[in-house]
């Protein structure tokens, strides 16, 4: 049996619930108000930059997509959701050309 280190969450709807929490409180302190989060999208993107690139490139890919994305909508070129959607879609898609380039050499 394994043991989960105090402050873990170990289950699933524990570990969700503890994202939310964390989004919301994040969003927050960096004022982003009710801005709606996919949280399921960005952790797809993540993993895909992982497995795709190498493990460092998902917190950095990550990055990348909302700060094109609030770059949008700071430019008023998209509304926030609609630039943060963007910019996810795009990377995911470079994310994914980028590890079958790789599978071709």
């Amino acid at each position: 049996m394994t043991e989960t280190p105090a402050g873990t969450p170990n289950g699933s709807d524990e570990k969700d619930a503890v994202l939310r929490i964390w989004c919301a409180e994040l969003g927050e302190v960096l004022g982003l108000g009710g801005t709606d989060i996919d949280i399921d999208a960005v952790l797809g993107l993540a993993g895909v930059a992982a497995h795709s690139i190498v493990r460092p490139a998902a917190p950095l890919t990550t990055f990348l997509a909302a700060y094109a994305a609030g770059l949008a909508a700071g430019s008023g070129k998209a509304e926030a959701g609609e630039a943060i959607q963007s910019s996810i879609a795009t990377a995911l898609q470079a994310a994914k050309a980028h590890g079958a380039a790789g599978s071709e050499e």
